[in-house]
C-alpha cells in the first residue's frame, strides 16, 4: 500500500532530486510525458487505421464477411469460392469489375488464404484466456524441460487448492446464510405459534368460566323450579332473577287473578295455581326438553354439528386465528350479534366473532325444499328466469326473464298451497326481454325494469303499468338498482360502456358515467345514495362517489374474467361474482379483498347472486344452488334442482343451470330459478 500511494506522487518525489530550477523540473518532466503519451495515442491510432482497412481488403465483395476458401479472377478480384460460383452460375461477369468471367478463369489465392490464416490466429490469440494460450503451446509443440513443466504442474496444482478452498468456503457461507434464514423464519413462525397457543390457552379459560358459570345458573334454575312445582306461593321467598321476562308474566298473571270483580278467593287461587304451573311446565320445557325424545334428538344435532366442524377445520381454524391476532379496534364488529352468542366479561372480541361465526356456519348443512312453481312451458327456451326479487316486506316476489313478461306472486300462497302451477297475482308484459328487477325500498308498488333493448322502466304494480321509460341506453341494460336511502334515484349499467344515474321525478339522466367496457352490473350502497359499485366486463369493480364521477373512489382487481354481479352485505362489505368461477368479498371501506369463495361453476352465464348479514348463495351452470359463510371460503350447502324433494325426476338437468337467486330478508329461506323456468323456495336447514 505504501509503495503504490507514493507512486502514485511522481512530481512531489522528482522534485527534490532535481538539480534544476524549481519551476523548471516540473516543466520538463510535464513536457516529455504529454509528448510520450501523445506518440503513444498516435501509434495505437494509426495500428488501428491500418487494422481496420487491413480488414476491409479482407472482406468478400459479394457477402461482405471475411474471405473464406479465397479464389483470383483473370482480372484480379478475391471471393469466397462458394460466393462466385454461385455468382457465375447465374452471370458471366465479375461483380467487382463487370469484365467477363467463366469459372475456368478462377484460381486459388495461397497468399491471401495464408493471410487470412494467419489474422485468424491473431484475432484468437488477443481474446484467447492465458489457458488457452498455454494449450495452445502445448498442442503447437513448445520446448519445454522437466524443470519447468515440474514448475508448471506445481502452479497449477496450489491454483487448483486455492480455487477448490475458495469454492468451499463460498459454499459454506451459501450454507450458513441458509440455515440463519431457516433458523429466523422457524423462530418466527414459533413465536406465531406460542401466540397462538396463549391466545388458545384463554380462550380456554374464558369458556370453560362461563361454561361453569351457566351450569351453576341452570342448578340454582332447577332447584327453583322444582320449589315452584311443589308450592306456587314459594315464588315470593324466590324472586327470579334469571330469568326476568317470565317474573314478569307471573306479575301479570297474580295482578290479573287479584283484579278479577267476580268469583270468590278460592277460584283466584286455583287460576293463579295454573298460570303458575303451565308457566313451570314452559320452563322444564326451556331447560330439560319435553321428553327423553327431543333430548336424543337434540344430542343428535349437536353431534352432526360437530361433524362439521371437523369436516372445515382448517377453514376455521384460519377464520379463528385471524380474528383472534386482530387488536379490538382493528376488528370489525358486528351490529347484530347472534343471539346464541353471549357477551361476557373475558371475552376477547375476536373470540366472540369467531363464536357466531361457528354457530351460524354449523347451524346449517343443506338446503330444503318447501315449495315449487313452474314458469310456463316446460320445454320452451323463453322460459329463462333472469331475476327474481322480494319486494319491500318480502310478501311479494317478481320474476321477469325472456319471456317479456313481469309476474308478481304472493309468498305466502306459494309456499302454504302447494302446487305446481301458480298464478301470479299481478302480470305485465314489456316489449323486450328483460334482464334485471330491482324493487323501490320505500314504495312498495313500485319495480323497475331493464330490457334488452337499453330501456329502464318504472312500474306501478297496482295499476299495472309504467310510471316512467327512460331510454337513453343505445344497447342490451343488464343491471338496475333502486337506492335504499333516496327513493326516487335509481342506477343502470348497459352494454353501451355506461352507467346512468336517473331521478324519478325528472324525464333524463342526471348523471351519466363513461366507461371503456361493457357494463354488467351497478348496485347502490346501501348506507349512502352517493356510493355506486360497478361490476365491468374489465374485470374490475369500479366504485363510484357520484359527485366526482371522473375517476373511481377505488378499483377492485382481482377477477380474471367479467364480473356478472356485485352485492353489498353492509355498507362496507361487497360480494362480487364472476365468469372466472369465483366469489370474492371486498372491503370497499379500506379498498382491499377480504376473501374468495371456489366450489361452484360459472363460466359464460348470468347465474345469480344473493347475500344476507351472514351468507352468501350463487347458483352454477351445473343446474346447483351453493351456499357460503361470508367467512369460510369454501361451500356451506348446496342443493341440485335435478334432485329435487318434491319428484323432480328431469334426467336432462345438466343441461341447465341457475339463472336467478334472491334472499328472503334476514331468513334462511331463499328463492331459486333455473334455465328450465322452475322456480323452488329453499331453506337452510340443519
Amino acid at each position: 500500500m505504501g509503495e503504490s500511494s507514493v507512486g502514485a506522487l511522481v512530481p512531489s518525489v522528482v522534485k527534490p532530486e532535481s538539480r534544476a530550477s524549481p519551476a523548471a523540473a516540473p516543466a520538463v518532466s510535464c513536457s516529455g510525458t504529454t509528448d510520450a503519451a501523445a506518440a503513444e495515442v498516435a501509434t495505437a491510432r494509426g495500428a488501428a487505421a491500418e487494422e481496420a482497412e487491413l480488414d476491409k481488403d479482407l472482406l468478400c465483395p459479394i457477402c461482405m464477411g471475411v474471405i473464406k476458401d479465397a479464389f483470383l479472377t483473370a482480372c484480379g478480384h478475391s471471393f469466397c469460392y462458394m460466393c462466385i460460383v454461385t455468382h457465375l452460375n447465374n452471370k458471366s461477369d465479375c461483380p467487382c469489375c463487370g469484365n467477363y468471367l467463366t469459372k475456368s478463369q478462377l484460381f486459388p489465392n495461397f497468399l491471401l488464404n495464408k493471410l487470412l490464416k494467419k489474422t485468424s490466429a491473431r484475432q484468437i490469440a488477443k481474446t484467447a484466456s492465458p489457458v488457452e494460450h498455454l494449450r495452445l503451446a502445448l498442442q503447437q509443440g513448445c520446448e519445454m524441460s522437466i524443470k519447468e513443466v515440474d514448475g508448471l504442474l506445481s502452479l497449477l496444482s496450489e491454483k487448483k487448492r486455492k480455487m477448490e478452498q475458495q469454492e468451499a468456503e463460498t459454499n459454506m457461507q451459501i450454507l450458513l446464510d441458509f440455515l440463519h434464514c431457516l433458523r429466523k423464519q422457524k423462530m418466527d413462525e414459533l413465536n406465531e405459534v406460542q401466540t397462538d397457543l396463549q391466545y388458545i390457552k384463554e380462550d380456554i379459560n374464558a369458556v370453560e368460566r362461563h361454561r361453569i358459570e351457566l351450569y351453576r345458573a341452570r342448578e340454582r334454575y332447577s332447584v327453583k323450579l322444582r320449589m315452584l312445582s311443589d308450592d306456587p306461593v314459594a315464588t315470593k321467598l324466590w324472586p327470579s332473577t334469571v330469568d326476568k321476562r317470565n317474573s314478569i308474566l307471573v306479575s301479570s298473571a297474580r295482578s290479573s287473578v287479584i283484579g278479577m270483580c267476580t268469583g270468590n278467593f278460592q277460584g283466584k287461587k286455583v287460576d293463579m295455581k295454573a298460570q303458575i304451573s303451565h308457566q313451570v311446565n314452559q320452563r322444564k320445557e326451556a331447560f330439560n326438553g319435553p321428553d327423553p325424545q327431543h333430548s336424543l334428538t337434540q344430542s343428535g344435532l349437536a353431534i352432526a354439528r360437530k361433524k362439521r366442524v371437523h369436516t372445515q377445520f382448517n377453514e376455521l381454524q384460519e377464520c379463528y386465528l385471524q380474528k383472534r391476532r386482530l387488536g379490538p379496534n382493528q376488528l370489525h364488529r358486528q351490529e347484530d350479534k347472534d343471539i346464541n352468542v353471549i357477551s361476557r366479561e373475558g371475552y376477547h372480541p375476536g373470540l366472540e366473532d369467531f363464536q357466531s361465526v361457528l354457530t351460524t356456519f354449523t347451524r346449517y348443512s343443506r338446503l330444503r325444499v318447501i315449495a315449487e312453481l313452474r314458469h310456463g312451458d316446460l320445454f320452451h327456451s323463453a322460459n329463462i328466469v333472469s331475476s327474481i326479487e322480494f319486494d319491500r316486506d318480502d310478501e311479494l316476489f317478481a320474476t321477469a326473464g325472456v319471456s317479456k313478461r313481469i309476474k308478481v306472486f304472493e309468498f305466502s300462497t306459494v309456499v302454504n298451497e302447494p302446487s305446481d302451477v301458480h298464478c301470479p297475482v299481478v302480470e305485465m308484459s314489456t316489449r323486450s326481454k328483460l334482464s334485471c328487477l330491482s324493487w323501490n325500498k320505500y314504495s312498495k308498488n313500485i319495480i323497475a325494469s331493464s330490457d334488452y333493448e337499453g330501456i329502464v322502466t318504472v312500474w306501478d304494480v297496482t295499476t299495472r303499468q309504467s310510471v316512467m321509460e327512460y331510454e337513453e341506453h343505445e344497447k342490451r341494460a343488464w343491471s338496475v338498482d333502486f337506492s335504499q336511502t333516496e327513493p326516487s334515484m335509481l342506477v343502470s349499467g348497459s352494454d353501451d360502456c355506461k352507467v346512468k344515474v336517473w331521478c324519478m321525478k325528472q324525464e333524463a339522466s342526471v348523471i351519466n358515467i363513461d366507461m371503456k367496457a361493457n357494463i354488467c352490473c351497478v348496485k347502490y350502497n346501501p348506507g349512502s345514495s352517493i356510493y355506486v359499485a360497478v361490476g365491468s366486463a374489465d374485470h374490475h369493480i369500479h366504485y363510484f362517489d357520484l359527485r366526482n364521477t371522473s375517476t373511481p373512489l377505488h378499483v377492485c382487481r382481482g377477477h380474471r374474467k367479467a364480473v356478472s354481479y356485485v352485492k353489498f352485505l353492509s355498507v362496507n362489505e361487497l360480494a362480487s361474482a364472476s365468469t372466472d368461477s369465483t366469489l370474492r368479498l371486498w372491503d370497499v371501506k379500506e379498498n382491499c379483498p377480504v376473501r374468495t369463495f371456489k366450489g361452484h361453476t360459472n363460466e359464460k352465464n348470468f347465474v345469480g347472486l344473493t347475500v344476507n348479514n351472514e351468507y352468501i348463495a350463487c347458483g352454477s351452470e351445473t343446474n346447483d344452488v351453493f351456499v357460503y359463510h361470508k367467512a369460510i371460503s369454501k361451500p356451506a350447502a348446496c342443493h341440485r334442482f335435478g334432485s329435487s324433494d318434491l319428484d323432480d325426476t328431469d334426467d336432462d338437468s345438466g343441461s341447465y343451470f341457475i339463472s336467478a337467486v334472491c334472499w328472503k330478508s334476514d331468513s334462511p329461506t331463499m328463492l331459486t330459478a333455473n334455465s328450465q323456468g322452475t322456480i323452488k323456495v329453499l331453506v337452510l336447514a340443519a
